[in-house]
């Protein structure tokens, strides 16, 4: 990844795919906990989930374990092809650009306008799959009757009552937060690589352990970066119809409401998550990488 000719889009394409199965897999209870957390109301009545744990624990004893994997299907359909995009801008951002360095290396700021690029390509796929997932998790925690049937029925329904528009809602906010967090992810994860790459050794070739654990830092890296804009998204893309007229408004409304640190509702379930979805995710396409260099050298 760090060397210009051997940048291959193709297995990028593949091996990112590999990657965000992995990160789902990983991920996707801490994320249903997260969403909860993010989208619950606080001001002017009684708080349904306390912290994480307590979410956690209402959400086993009243929906079963399987409470915790509701939506999954939306992301491991969407974020396969997703992450697979996501790492071909990253490749494809770094093929744009001519190496800085000696011995054709990608210096930190063409590291992180790569990165850019990758959140840049992604967003416009991944915002409905976002709106579609998060209306999935929520839709139980209120002991409501439950209003969609699954992903398409979900996807079905926004688009007969709202369109397309309601469809993309929420879209610019996930801009705000993947295109410049995309840019910390990977320049977190080319340093922490560097970093742990033992002397006179090359990255390409660090073990498990230690990719796991560049891929987990750059996952909480992005986090703290992002949440506030991914807290904001969530709120959006959850909200009735003409709830907020647009993100200032959601913003403003939550500072007057609930305060400022409303928007870091859930941090502690995302911040957990992100280590381990990351790491999954990071190892999955390295692995995934070297595989294809063996099976398929000239792809």
């Amino acid at each position: 990844m760090s060397e210009n000719q051997k940048i291959s889009l193709s297995k990028n394409l593949i091996a990112g795919g590999f990657g965000g199965v992995c990160l789902v897999f990983a991920g996707h209870p801490l994320d249903t906990i997260k969403v909860r957390l993010q989208t619950q109301v606080t001001s002017g009545e009684s708080r349904l989930y306390m912290g994480t744990f307590d979410c956690f624990k209402k959400i086993v004893m009243k929906e079963g374990v399987f409470g915790l994997y509701k939506g999954m299907a939306t992301p491991i359909v969407g974020i396969t092809p997703i992450s697979a995009i996501c790492f071909f801008g990253y490749g494809l951002g770094l093929k744009l650009q001519t190496p800085s360095q000696a011995n054709t290396k990608y210096g930190v700021m063409q590291t992180f306008v790569a990165g850019m690029v990758s959140g840049a390509f992604t967003t416009l796929f991944i915002a409905p799959g976002e709106r579609i997932k998060c209306l999935l998790q929520i839709q139980q925690a209120s002991g409501a009757e439950v209003k969609y049937a699954g992903p398409v029925d979900c996807a079905k329904q926004i688009y007969r009552n709202s369109g397309a528009k309601g469809v993309f809602k929420g879209s610019v906010a996930t801009f705000i937060r993947d295109v410049p967090g995309n840019g910390v992810y990977f320049l977190t994860y080319e340093l922490m690589k560097k970093t742990l790459t033992p002397e006179g050794g090359s990255s390409a070739n660090l073990g498990a352990g230690r990719t796991l654990l560049a891929g987990g830092v750059a996952g909480m890296m992005i986090c703290i970066y992002a949440f506030p804009a991914d807290t904001l998204k969530s709120r959006m893309q959850t909200a009735p119809d003409g709830h907020y007229r647009n993100l200032r408004h959601v913003f403003t409304t939550l500072y007057k409401q609930e305060g400022l640190m409303s928007l870091y509702k859930g941090f502690s379930a995302a911040i957990i998550r992100s280590f381990p979805a990351n790491a999954a995710c990071l190892c999955g396409f390295e692995f995934a990488l070297r595989f294809l260099n063996w099976a398929a050298p000239s792809l």
